[in-house]
This record gives structure tokens, C-alpha cells and sequence, in this order.
């Protein structure tokens, strides 16, 4: 019975926490930072529902790898930064040059991995990606959303395992990306695909282990077929959400 109070107690905490944090996220969706381009993937990727699931809280110090043009990066920030600690890491120069540069709302937002190196090897498909060291320790949380196709092996292991040095014990790792059917080879139309199973494999390989996944973003009438830049399919990709925790030092 005991247990099962403090269970109850906890979960209570947890919801009362994300009550704050939700607020401060559907205060940043409202921003008028943010385009009408980018609103209008609100409906599609579901960002407070995405980011319950993988726990985030306003206090927690948090990373977001490869983020773009920033649509994440402009929710994140907003609620991370009158008590959390936030910043991102590789593939950070578009938000340098834009949303982060002479911008004081988002001027707390740290930029991690300065010296690192993506690049395509001559006639390679996919990035390669070097000096991945994030020179920070003992974060919470390591996100990624829609990134994890983009790389060749060694890329992602570079990643998966840069993430897991980063984070600490209980820290969370989040990975959403496009879905490929499973042991699928590359053509010309799933070349932003990843196989989810293979990508479960290779994130517990780096140490990881996985506790959840969610049918958020599961999408029935993606018949995996088609390239995701294709406009029978932009904005309909099933694509999956998994959620690892660090396990060990």
C-alpha cells in the first residue's frame, strides 16, 4: 500500500509539472516569433504531446541535436529558460545566423560541439559526422526530431554515443524520425527513412535502453512507399517516437 501511495504521490508531482510546462509551451506556440509556416505543423507534430511523452519539465537541462531551421528550437527555448538550461548541438548554423544571432529572447541558448564536422563523403548519400564531443554532463534530456536518417553508420554511432557521455544516469534520449519498413534497402524513395528496428539496435548498442514508444505520430495511411518530400505524402509520414534512458555510467 505504501508503494503504491508513493507511486500515486509521484505521478500527481509529475502532472503538476507538467501543468507549468505546458503553459509555458502553448505560450511559445503562440509566439509571434514563430511563421505561419510553422504554425500550421502545429496540428501535425503535436509538440506538447510529443514532449510529455518523453517527459520534458521546465526546470530540466536539456539538448536538441540538429535542429534545422529551429522549429523545435523556438518551443524549447521559451520554456527552458527561466529555470531549466538549454542548448543545441551540430548542424546549428541556419538558428546561428538567424533566430540566435542579436535575438535577446533566445540569447540564453547555448551552442555545443562548435568544432564539429558534417560533411557527405565523396558520391556517400548520407552525412558523416566528427568532433561530436558535447563537452557538457549530467543532462536530463537529448532530443532529436526527424534527423536520424540523415546520417551514415558511423555518423549515427558518433551521435548515439556522444548523447549517452551528455546525459546523465536516468537521463532520456528522444529520437522521432520518418519510418522505413523494416529491413527495407536504400532507393530512391526512402532515403529520409529510417528502419525503426535497426534504429532500436543500434541506440541499445550505445548503451541505451529503451522504455516507451508511442503511436503519436503513426500515420496508417503512409504505405511507406514514397519519399517523405513528395506532396502525396509531406505532412502524412508515419514516423516513430522512441524513448531510451540511460542506464549506467
Amino acid at each position: 500500500m505504501k508503494t503504491l501511495l508513493l507511486l500515486v504521490i509521484s505521478f500527481a508531482t509529475y502532472a503538476d509539472d507538467f501543468k507549468t510546462t505546458e503553459a509555458k509551451l502553448i505560450s511559445a506556440m503562440n509566439s509571434s516569433i514563430r511563421t505561419e509556416k510553422e504554425t500550421q505543423r502545429d496540428r501535425n507534430r503535436r509538440p506538447i504531446s510529443t514532449l510529455k511523452f518523453f517527459g520534458l519539465r521546465d526546470d530540466m537541462k536539456v539538448i536538441e541535436l540538429i535542429p534545422g531551421g529551429g522549429w523545435y528550437t523556438k518551443l524549447l527555448a521559451p520554456v527552458l529558460k527561466e529555470n531549466g538550461d538549454f542548448a543545441v548541438a551540430y548542424g546549428t548554423s541556419r538558428i546561428e545566423k538567424s533566430l540566435l544571432k542579436d535575438n535577446n529572447d533566445f540569447k540564453d541558448v547555448k551552442v555545443l560541439a562548435k568544432n564539429n564536422k558534417m560533411y557527405r563523403k565523396e558520391g556517400a548519400k548520407f552525412y558523416s559526422i566528427e568532433n561530436t564531443d558535447l563537452g557538457t554532463k549530467k543532462v536530463d534530456m537529448v532530443l532529436t526530431f526527424r534527423n536520424y536518417h540523415n546520417f551514415d553508420f558511423e555518423g549515427r554511432k558518433a551521435m548515439n554515443d556522444a548523447a549517452y557521455k551528455a546525459l546523465k544516469v536516468g537521463g532520456i534520449y528522444g529520437v522521432v524520425d520518418h519510418t522505413r519498413r523494416h529491413m527495407q534497402g536504400d532507393d530512391n524513395e526512402n532515403r529520409r527513412r529510417f528502419d525503426p528496428v535497426l534504429a532500436i539496435k543500434e541506440i541499445q548498442e550505445a548503451g541505451f535502453k529503451l522504455v516507451d514508444y508511442s503511436n503519436l505520430h503513426y500515420r496508417p495511411d503512409d504505405e511507406l512507399r514514397y519519399e517523405v518530400g513528395r506532396k502525396t505524402v509531406t505532412g502524412n509520414t508515419d514516423r516513430f517516437t522512441l524513448k531510451f534512458v540511460k542506464v549506467k555510467k
